[in-house]
């Protein structure tokens, strides 16, 4: 065997040796990687006293959204809650549940605002609530969505909101997902995932958001404009 042979045999041993290295010790630390990865779609805004507080579709069977929005108004953080939700039949929606978990949760018919709509996804929600809050004359809201929607649902309404619009995110601990565990259920890993691939879209969505020539800016635009037949009540 000639030295550069050897040589050679040497360093793809060395190779070898420092990737089952690097393997070792990414195994070793993959719960703390796996729980920043989970944190990093976490966001808290700090609550300040808002005119309205936006439940927004869909909650999960144990309707927690709708829970921590309760929690937030029985607090006196604001007078009034809004339910909004897709249509599931012509005389149904999301909203009407949520409204009903409201009530039971202790929020009073009269401050609980139904707002059903044929929004697919949270960017045409977005929109859609960006009609109502216009209407309403609104300027500080408070958002609930589950813990894990936080970072895109805020991107999203922050996106498409006026700045005129003060706007805090408050996260509703999940039930479905919990941050330190996550990878263990596949129920997890499915939002998870999804979440990845909804914040991406998003982003590539709304890139030219505030372009004024943007042709997909004036789509939107009408878009918006068709939410306001949305039933609210």
């Amino acid at each position: 065997m000639t030295s550069s042979q050897h040589g050679g045999i040497i360093f793809r041993l060395l190779g070898f040796l420092v990737l089952c290295l690097f393997v070792g010790m990414v195994y070793m630390v993959r719960k703390p990687l796996l729980r920043a990865a989970a944190t990093f779609w976490i966001v808290q805004d700090r609550i300040e006293p808002a005119e309205a507080i936006i439940v927004i579709g869909d909650d999960n069977l144990t309707s927690d959204r709708a829970a921590e929005a309760a929690t937030l108004f029985r607090a006196g953080w604001a007078p009034q809650v809004v339910a909004s939700g897709r249509m599931l039949r012509p005389y149904v929606s999301v909203a009407d549940f949520i409204a009903r978990d409201l009530e039971t949760q202790g929020v009073p018919t009269s401050a609980i605002v139904r707002f059903s709509h044929r929004a697919n996804n949270t960017l045409e929600e977005a929109e859609g609530l960006q009609v109502l809050i216009t209407q309403k004359g609104w300027h500080r809201i408070l958002l609930v969505t589950s813990n894990y929607h936080t970072r895109r649902a805020r991107y999203i309404f922050r996106k498409v909101l006026p700045e005129t619009v003060r706007l805090e995110l408050v996260g509703a601990p999940d039930s479905q997902f919990q941050p330190d565990t996550w990878w263990t259920s596949r129920q997890s890993r499915k939002l998870f995932f999804l979440e990845a691939v909804g914040y991406l879209e998003a982003v590539w969505e709304l890139r030219d958001r505030h372009d004024e020539r943007s042709p997909k800016r004036a789509a939107l635009a009408t878009l918006s404009q068709a939410f306001s037949d949305c039933h609210v009540t």
